[in-house]
């Protein structure tokens, strides 16, 4: 299979804390989506860097786990999962430290430990997991 690029961009206008910027998408899901200091570091309303990390992370590893359960013969009927990124202050800036996905899935035909080494290994070998410098942490339910 031939390499595949996916593009986002990003405008930023003004000052760090009181600037703000917009997103865009190669799909357009983003459309000049505001983003600022306030939706990232405060309770403003908006999208920010780290909120959309966490929903590739999630989406990534859902899709991955799918690959997985279906080519084990158990197709899955959902997978939910929540992805709780944590950023903390490292000196003068900022890391992605720590990613817990929450899962909870509904697979028929399927053992416990079955279930829970595939859900591992696509949690290792999703390509949001392989690319991010944190601790990631699954917690997996299956229903």
């Amino acid at each position: 299979m031939a390499n595949i690029t996916r593009n986002a961009s990003a405008v930023w206008t003004g000052a760090g804390k009181d600037g703000q910027g917009q997103l865009t998408t190669q799909s357009g899901t983003l459309a000049a989506t505001a983003y600022s200091a306030g939706m990232r570091f405060g309770d403003q309303k908006g999208t920010n860097p780290e909120e959309l990390i966490a929903a590739a992370h999630a989406g990534c590893f859902n899709m991955a786990l799918a690959f997985q359960l279906s080519g084990a013969g158990h197709p899955p009927e959902r997978l939910e999962t929540r992805a709780d990124l944590t950023i903390a202050q490292e000196g003068g800036g900022w890391r992605i430290t720590a990613v817990v996905l929450d899962l909870k899935a509904k697979v028929p035909g399927i053992s416990r430990d079955e279930f829970q080494k595939l859900a591992d290994g696509a949690k290792a070998n999703c390509p949001v997991s392989k690319v991010l410098n944190a601790d990631i942490t699954l917690k997996a339910e299956l229903e």
